[in-house]
């Protein structure tokens, strides 16, 4: 099993430096395969010019029957057309499959990553929504900006915001989401938006997550411009309510899943994802205004204000400032959160900040 792991890390960094997939299929299954083509075509539109593994730690593999199970700690190395440099250590858990007498990797969960599948759209300029006085920086992250609260049990989240407008000028993505627990611990439901930027145009596209699984889209159509309210609340137990709506379209998505959640902390996010090895570059969105946000803590239905909610502000490996979020509304549950001209170099990759 680590035979095969190995040489399925030394492919794909082959495969990408030679722009070329082939090299990967010796150690994957078709669907997997697919999946890695993917991946590096996303990077490669991201501005990423080669990635390198560095380090790479077993923690446990075991075998059972014709399927397997390992599990790495992975240090990579991405190197962006900039000329910056981050590395990015994550957990990886491969399943391996026995196909014909050979083991192949069939899925690669890495528990701490949001990963984003790209698509295609039209692209048009940015959103002229205004951005509200700059927050004092508390807390900093390479891929969140927004707002989250801690200190208690939350049953439920909530928030609109309106679709930003995305110029389809570069390479990029943005997700806007809602989400439970993740602040400090490793367990996060979550549900939003998003706007991927490729060579053809921009895609917008709804998605819901519950680490360490992927996220993935949902029905739920939306553009640039739309207003949308998600919620994500627990029903019983493990069970969870997570409702969508774009207010514009009048559209709703509406999905009870299984989840156990810490419950830890409530979150209101500007994102900037991830996609196979690293972040994915912060896209030019503009700026995205939050409202009417607001969680249950400990049975009560609190704003942002009564939450004691705490700035995050995004920045780049250079410290500079690239997403930012304003001061709480005077009606204490509305923000927004500014793009500026920093560039989107990552400080590092994953998905959660730290104070």
């Amino acid at each position: 099993m680590k035979d095969v792991v190995t040489r399925a890390n030394q492919a794909q960094a082959q495969a990408y430096a030679r722009n070329d997939p082939t090299p990967m299929r010796a150690t994957a299954t078709d669907s997997y395969y697919q999946e890695l083509v993917q991946t590096n075509r996303s990077l490669k539109q991201s501005g990423v010019q080669a990635i390198t593994l560095i380090a790479l730690d077993w923690v446990d593999v075991k075998v059972s029957g014709t399927t397997a199970n390992a599990v790495t700690n992975e240090t990579w190395r991405t190197m962006y057309s900039d000329g910056s440099v981050a590395d990015s250590t994550d957990r990886n858990e491969y399943t391996l499959v026995l196909q014909s007498g050979v083991w192949k990797i069939s899925a690669d969960v890495q528990p701490t990553t949001r990963v984003i599948t790209p698509g295609t759209g039209t692209g048009t300029t940015p959103t002229v929504t205004q951005p509200g006085t700059p927050a004092s920086v508390t807390s900093s992250s390479s891929n969140w900006s927004g707002y989250a609260a801690s200190g208690g049990t939350f049953t439920s989240v909530t928030a609109t915001w309106t679709v930003p407008t995305v110029s389809a000028t570069s390479p990029g993505a943005d997700a806007t989401w809602v989400g439970i627990g993740g602040l400090e611990s490793q367990d996060l439901i979550q549900a939003g938006t998003q706007a991927m930027v490729d060579g053809t145009g921009v895609a917008y596209t709804a998605w819901i997550e519950m680490l360490p699984q992927s996220s993935r889209d949902v029905p739920l159509s939306v553009t640039a411009g739309d207003s949308v309210t998600v919620a994500i609340t627990q029903q019983s137990g493990n069970d969870w309510l997570i409702a969508m709506k774009n207010n514009s379209t009048g559209g709703t998505y509406n999905v009870t899943v299984q989840y156990s959640s810490s419950k830890s902390s409530a979150e209101w996010v500007q994102e900037a994802p991830s996609v196979g090895r690293g972040l994915v570059s912060l896209d030019q969105f503009g700026t995205v205004q939050f409202r009417a946000a607001s969680a249950v803590r400990d049975g009560k239905t609190m704003t942002l204000s009564g939450l004691g909610a705490k700035a995050i502000t995004m920045i780049n490996g250079q410290g500079q400032t690239i997403a930012q979020p304003s001061t709480i509304g005077s009606d204490g549950s509305s923000f927004t959160v500014a793009r500026t001209d920093a560039t989107s170099s990552p400080q590092t990759g994953g998905r959660r900040r730290r104070p």
